[in-house]
Parts: C-alpha cells; structure tokens; sequence
C-alpha cells in the first residue's frame, strides 16, 4: 500500500493556500490545516473533508506553544507549507510599532515557531519546507516597509533553516510570487487606492503549480529559490 504524503498548511482559507491544499486534496495526500480558531477550523474542514485541522493563532506566536499542548499534533510531517500573510501598507513615517508588530509576527516570528515545533518530524521523514514569500521579500518600496521587512527576514529564516537542516535531509525552498490574484491583493489595491482587476495578476492556481513542482522534485535534487512574476494573459 502506497503511503500518501503528509502536509501541514497554513492560510489555507484563501489565495495560494487555498488553491495549494485543493491541488493536494485533490490528489490523495493528507493534510493537516491551521486555522487560528475552533470556529474557521471547522469550516475548513468542511470544505476539504477527510482534512485534519490544528488551532493556533499566527498573530499570536507566543501562545502556540500552549495550543499544541492541548491538541494532537500530527505524528508524520512529510511538509511544512508556510502560505499564510497578512499586508498593512503604510509609509515609515505613519506606521505604528503595533503595525509592524502585527505582520511581523504572522509574517515571519509564528513560521518560525511553527517549524520549531515540527522539525523532529520533519527530520524523521527527511521533509520539506516550503515558504511562500513575496516579491517584496527581495525588494522594498515606498509603503511597503513593514511588509517587506517581515518578508526579507522569512527569507533570512529559510536561508539559515536550509544550511542547519541540510544534514538531517530536511529540504527548504522559498517561493516568490509578484502580485497574485487573491483577498489580499484586493486589499492592497483598496490601501493603494487604485481598481482592482484580478485578470491582471497570477492566478493562485499557477503559484500552486510552482509550489508542487519544488515538492515533487525528486530527492536528488532541490530547489532554494523560486521568482514568479506576472505574464501575459489573455482578456
């Protein structure tokens, strides 16, 4: 009997996490999804049933640790999909420290709290970690500050995760998509006050392509980095 792969998803509600973890749903593997309360849980589990479903609230890093204890955490993890973000423009002048906070600590402190509680697994099954950054984690403009410093340091998180873990088989790729058509880029749009046409951006179904081909490389190989840009689409 052929085992199927396990994946812990976050943000797999909307956007890429949601296009990622129908496309592995959809093919057979077991998934176990974050949600950060009891309540979205249950609808995410309704949505994708056979999925499992593990509370803790990303804006909130400090108190995973306590919400793990209370619950089953999975046994195997074959991946960790870090997909979940969240976007507060703002110019350095005007952002307060609780906004930068706010998206650090969802954007770049819980991914690595997450993977601080699942590295035993991810070791014992020789797995992957797969980061789903942003454009803005390579560079940074006028407003974006807050978001592309917590998406600068998920790379610096990734780099050095990639180099400890190398040893212990654990493989870790950073995914970076430009814009892509989902709740938050229509939120940055209404922040940039410009219309929103989704037609315009990638399709979270093409980032979810990418996404698979780095899990499904073969073990003899790995990818670290991959940059998705917007293409020509057809109107």
């Amino acid at each position: 009997m052929v085992r199927m792969a396990t994946h812990v998803i976050t943000g797999a509600g909307s956007g890429i996490g949601a296009a990622v973890a129908r496309r592995l749903h959809a093919r057979g593997d077991e998934l176990v999804l974050l949600a950060r309360d009891a309540g979205r849980a249950k609808e995410l589990a309704a949505a994708l049933p056979g999925a499992r479903t593990l509370v803790g609230d990303l804006a909130e890093p400090e108190r995973l640790s306590w919400a793990f204890s209370h619950q089953p955490m999975p046994e195997r993890v074959d991946s960790l999909l870090h997909i979940a973000g969240i976007v507060d423009l703002g110019a350095v002048g005007d952002l307060t420290p609780k906004v930068w906070r706010a998206q650090l600590d969802v954007n770049l402190v819980a991914p690595a709290e997450l993977t601080r509680h699942l590295l035993p697994q991810l070791r014992l099954s020789q797995g992957q970690v797969i980061f789903v950054n942003s454009g803005a984690g390579l560079a940074a403009h006028a407003d974006w500050s807050a978001y592309a410093a917590s998406k600068h340091g998920l790379k610096a998180l990734a780099d050095a995760l990639r180099e400890e873990e190398q040893g212990a088989g654990v493989r870790v790729t950073s995914v970076y998509p430009g814009r892509t058509a989902s709740p938050m880029q229509a939120k940055v749009h209404q922040q940039e006050g410009k219309e929103y046409d989704a037609a315009a951006w990638i399709d979270p179904e093409s980032v979810a392509t990418t996404v698979l081909s780095a899990l499904d490389l073969p073990r003899d190989a790995a990818v670290h980095d991959l940059t998705v840009r917007p293409g020509r689409r057809a109107r």
